[in-house]
């Protein structure tokens, strides 16, 4: 492979790798007050028991 072909590859993961950092940096976490992650739960618990009816 040219050497042209080596840079081009080795930006593009570069790139990749950098955009996965800088997305892990900036993840915040979504604080859920008691009755919110309730509503998550059941929600969940619906839609599992709405996809093993359709199976």
């Amino acid at each position: 492979m040219p050497w042209y072909a080596w840079l081009i590859l080795i930006v593009a993961i570069g790139s990749i790798v950098g955009g996965l950092l800088m997305l892990r940096d900036t993840a915040t976490k979504v604080d859920l007050t008691d009755e919110q992650l309730k509503r998550v739960h059941e929600r969940n618990a619906e839609m599992d028991a709405k996809d093993a009816k359709d199976r």
